[in-house]
């Protein structure tokens, strides 16, 4: 899974994406089960090194963070941000916004394999609906997580011998 382009300039459906952050986290060792993987996750720069670990749920001693847990911050954390700036925008305060995120791992219904579902739950105290409902439907445009929630991301996979 290493497309050199990522780092550079590059065509996707006929528009230009100019990366404005790159980062690598490699997954190796462990074991497999329910197709799950557990071992070391370690990104580039060593800024990310946790040990991952299946959910008891899946049958395993629940020790340390999984990829379930790991998607649910980033989207929580990546949300958060982009509704914080509409916020500053609009002169609110972003201080008492929480984002929650669940993500539910589950097996597919159209094929049998597996598949991911997720959910956000937004906080706002002090502000209402019909001030925050807007600014919710601009940040879910804004936040990359979300909009790959909706339509995928161009991705490749690459064997690298």
């Amino acid at each position: 899974m290493n497309d050199p382009n990522l780092s550079t300039e590059h065509d996707y459906n006929g528009s230009a994406f100019k990366p404005l952050y790159v980062t690598r986290v490699a997954v190796n060792g462990g074991s497999s089960d329910h197709g799950r993987v557990t071992g070391q996750a370690r990104s580039a720069d060593g800024a990310l090194a946790l040990e991952l670990r299946m959910p008891e749920e899946l049958g395993g001693d629940n020790p340390g963070p999984n990829p379930e847990q790991l998607f649910a911050a980033g989207y929580a954390a990546c949300f958060h941000g982009a509704l914080s700036l509409l916020a500053r925008r609009h002169l609110l305060d972003p201080g008492p916004i929480t984002v929650e995120a669940t993500v539910a791992f589950g097996r597919d219904p159209s094929d049998g394999g597996y598949q991911l579902r997720a959910e956000l739950a937004v906080t706002w105290p002090g502000v209402d609906r019909g001030t925050a409902g807007p600014l919710l439907t601009q940040a879910a445009e804004l936040c990359p997580y979300a909009k790959m929630t909706r339509h995928g991301i161009p991705a490749t996979i690459n064997l690298a011998c």
